[in-house]
């Protein structure tokens, strides 16, 4: 056990005894719990084993969480959890837009750089959150100092598996199961509608400084959906990819080719479309099948782009359904 978890036993035991002190000498049974909530009484904990193997003692009702990726600040907002500090987006100065509104009230306080510790602190969190997409996973023990930490999910891991996690670090897992559970009743809907798109190649790409990249590889939000619709994907689109994008040089445009082109941004689809104006005047975008057959779907890209959580797994759909089915 660590330091910081013995201390905050330690308190939470001293907070207790006086407690149980005063209940005593007043003889108030409490039943109401306004005496509880008066005297600021903890609510208890619950050990659970993190991702890395650890076992975490964590608050079975956290009210104050710092989620530091973007999965578990998706995985957060979905379940009606809205962090009091968060990571901003990739390549954003905040957090995602397509969780903006959600998280309106989240201070950012990390990056999927670094986190300012400082900050962090500030916020005397009861709960923190991360996983192994961003590179604050190397300060655990830094963070751990601060309240309790659960890494909740390996690198490319699947992104249900990886929202369930952070659902029972939440103490939200039933919440959770209903959640996938009708992502998965959707996309079996979905399927179904596909039509003459059934097993259509799709392929996924983020437009940046004059160039795309591939994107949504492996069992990400992007690569599970597409692959759950029974959809397929360009050659080099195929299998787990070695990052979270790979660029493409515009010699080889005709590999990011399919027969549908879903195309975004970092950014909203606003800027989505702005990225398309500036790609349409590429030589030889034109002539890539989807741009000619008026197949290029252009998405917020913030959702497609991200790490993950069922947030963006919707959007993902709900963009495809729009787009392919009949």
């Amino acid at each position: 056990m660590s330091c910081a978890r013995s201390s905050r036993r330690t308190l939470l035991a001293s907070a207790a005894a006086v407690l149980t002190g005063a209940v005593l000498l007043t003889g108030c049974g409490g039943d109401d719990g306004g005496s509880d909530s008066a005297s600021g009484k903890e609510s208890g904990t619950r050990q659970i084993t993190d991702a890395t193997g650890r076992e975490v003692d964590v608050p079975s009702e956290p009210k104050k969480v710092v989620a530091l990726s973007e999965p578990t600040l998706d995985a957060s907002l979905a379940l009606g959890v809205e962090p009091v500090g968060t990571t901003a987006g990739r390549g954003q100065q905040g957090v995602s837009t397509y969780l903006a509104d959600k998280a309106a009230g989240s201070e950012v306080v990390a990056t999927v750089a670094e986190a300012d510790m400082e900050k962090v602190a500030a916020l005397q969190p009861d709960l923190i959150l991360l996983d192994e997409t961003t590179a604050v996973k190397t300060q655990v023990d830094k963070l751990e100092s601060i309240a309790p930490t659960v890494v909740t999910a390996k690198l490319n891991e699947d992104w249900k598996k990886a929202f369930t996690a952070t659902a029972d670090a939440l103490n939200k897992k039933a919440e959770a199961e209903k959640i996938v559970s009708g992502f998965e009743d959707d996309v079996a809907a979905t399927k179904g509608k596909l039509g003459d798109n059934a097993g259509a190649a799709v392929s996924v790409v983020r437009w940046q400084n004059g160039a795309p990249s591939a994107v949504g590889r492996g069992v990400g939000h992007v690569g599970s959906t597409i692959t759950a619709l029974g959809l397929d994907r360009p050659k080099d689109q195929q299998g787990v990819g070695t990052g979270h994008s790979e660029p493409v040089s515009l010699e080889k445009l005709s590999t990011i080719d399919a027969d549908w082109l879903v195309f975004g941004t970092l950014g909203d689809k606003a800027d989505g479309e702005k990225a398309y104006a500036e790609a349409e005047k590429v030589p030889n975008f034109g002539k890539l099948k989807a741009e000619e057959e008026g197949h290029v779907v252009v998405v917020e890209g913030s959702a497609w782009n991200s790490a993950g959580g069922p947030l963006a797994a919707r959007i993902v759909l709900d963009d495809l359904t729009k787009a392919l089915a009949s």
